[in-house]
């Protein structure tokens, strides 16, 4: 059964920073692709970050210089450190996965198969 599971969210000041953790088990994820994905009150679900298998990444604008993705296979683990945080950026986070069989980011939500449960990130003006 697979599970990823985050970690590492929180209350942080307006150009505070956070580093959150997904952890995943159940499963061989070679060749697996990984996104961050954040959802406020009231909104849809948005891409935030991506990382291929191959290494590839990309970010969303809205995060594009202040947070970083990255990953260690070995552990199946991975990170999004964001920096810089502002109160827009209040929202649950959510880690995903699925397996990278397509050249370029994946970006869409509904792409992805295996989802963590979300870990809360609040940030106070």
């Amino acid at each position: 059964q697979v599970q990823l599971v985050e970690s590492g969210g929180g209350l942080v000041q307006a150009g505070g920073s956070l580093r959150l953790s997904c952890a995943a088990s159940g499963r061989s994820f070679s060749p697996y692709a990984w996104g961050w994905f954040r959802q406020a009150p009231g909104k849809e679900r948005e891409f935030g970050a991506f990382i291929g298998w191959s290494g590839r990444i990309e970010y969303a604008d809205s995060v594009k210089g202040r947070f970083t993705i990255s990953r260690e296979n070995a552990k199946n683990t991975v990170y999004l450190q964001m920096n810089s945080l502002k109160p827009e950026d209040t929202a649950v986070y959510f880690c995903a996965a699925r397996r990278n069989t397509v050249v370029g980011a994946i970006k869409g939500a509904d792409l992805y198969n295996y989802w963590g449960q979300g870990t809360q990130v609040a940030v106070s003006s």
